[in-house]
């Protein structure tokens, strides 16, 4: 136990400076019935999310170690209620790990639209996918839908959420479908979507279906960036934008072709010539006219975009094992914000064992003492 007290402690000192002062501010502790101190709110909570125990189960192991003497419900009620508190931390760290939230493209509010799985342990445990936007740079969940995995209207797209007229919406290559995109554009709002070559059927200036290989064969150096007018086909539409694209360095066009190796070996992926071809560009469409965004601007959003994934891996890896409070949706926001905290929490552990030598933790500091 007390290696366990000495790495709590350590961890503490990750936290943003100010996270209990975040914790009232937010309301996260109108009341500390069963709980000693904010602290114990907070570690009781990450016992929660972090070794995927259910509350029961978190509620029990707190009374064992002597953090708290709660119950499951009202471990649920404190997760509910501190939902605000673990959305402002995940804020900050996300600042100190020095990732930006603010997109290239100025003057338009910008959402993320993703989806991650969760695998609930045990021969019960359930497979759930959770479909989410958030707002940048608030990292506010504002859209939210939890599916099975499996089943009827429970893929990726783009169609499960409303938007609003005028904001930008940044998207992976999981939702590179032609009826979702549209659903974005009959809205109102703006797309910056990631390209798969084989779902989007793409045409030129003159309705012909565009020759996407041809084109990308003439962008032979990689750090320059292209761009072609296209359009997506939706029926009998056709949705008007531009093609960005950017060849990829040598090293990364490396990795992208060893993971289709993989790919073949575990019988995936057919590894075409073809794909292998496209696996060498990021290709990314949007809406947004050229007078609001350059072919780099949009790129570099789609960066951001990326940068985002990167860290939302890391969450994704950790959410494999957990139980997901499924009650209803503050629930499952706030368990969502607990989930990337622990990211980046983790994303922090690693830069300051590798940068603070030689004990890998900061020190506490001291006021200095006045003659």
């Amino acid at each position: 136990m007390s290696a366990l007290h000495e790495n709590w402690r350590i961890l503490l000192k990750m936290f943003p400076a100010d996270w209990e002062e975040l914790g009232r501010r937010t309301g996260a502790v109108k009341r500390l019935r069963g709980f000693a101190s904010l602290e114990a709110l907070l570690r009781t909570l990450l016992l929660h999310v972090g070794c995927g125990w259910s509350l029961r189960e978190t509620a029990v192991q707190a009374k064992l170690g002597g953090i708290a003497d709660v119950c499951d419900v009202t471990l649920l009620t404190r997760l509910r209620q501190s939902e605000t508190w673990l959305r402002q931390m995940c804020q900050s760290l996300w600042t100190e790990n020095g990732l930006g939230l603010e997109a290239a493209v100025k003057g338009m509010p910008v959402r993320l639209i993703d989806a991650t799985l969760v695998r609930e342990p045990g021969p019960t445990g359930a497979n759930w996918r959770i479909h989410y936007g958030f707002r940048l740079p608030s990292l506010e969940c504002d859209g939210f839908e939890l599916t099975r995995v499996k089943g009827k209207n429970t893929g990726e797209r783009l169609g499960r959420f409303a938007f609003r007229r005028g904001e930008l919406v940044l998207a992976d290559a999981g939702y590179s479908h032609p009826r979702g995109m549209a659903a974005v554009v009959d809205d109102g709002a703006e797309l910056c979507v990631r390209v798969n070559p084989l779902s989007l059927p793409l045409l030129d200036k003159r309705g012909r279906a565009f020759s996407l290989l041809e084109h990308l064969r003439q962008v032979t150096e990689s750090g320059i960036a292209v761009e072609w007018p296209v359009a997506v086909r939706v029926g009998e539409r056709g949705i008007s934008g531009r093609l960005c694209a950017v060849r990829k360095s040598e090293e990364a066009i490396q990795r992208a072709q060893r993971r289709i190796d993989k790919k073949q070996q575990r019988r995936v992926s057919s590894g075409t010539p073809a794909t292998r071809e496209y696996a060498k560009y990021v290709l990314v469409f949007t809406t947004v006219p050229r007078h609001k965004a350059s072919t780099e601007d949009i790129l570099e959003c789609y960066r951001l975009r990326w940068q985002i994934e990167l860290m939302f891996r890391r969450l994704k890896s950790i959410v494999q094992l957990g139980h997901l409070p499924k009650q209803d949706e503050q629930s499952i926001r706030a368990w969502l914000y607990a989930k990337l905290l622990v990211a980046l929490l983790t994303h922090k552990l690693v830069r300051v064992g590798k940068t603070i030598s030689p004990w890998g933790y900061y020190l506490p500091r001291q006021e200095a003492a006045h003659p």
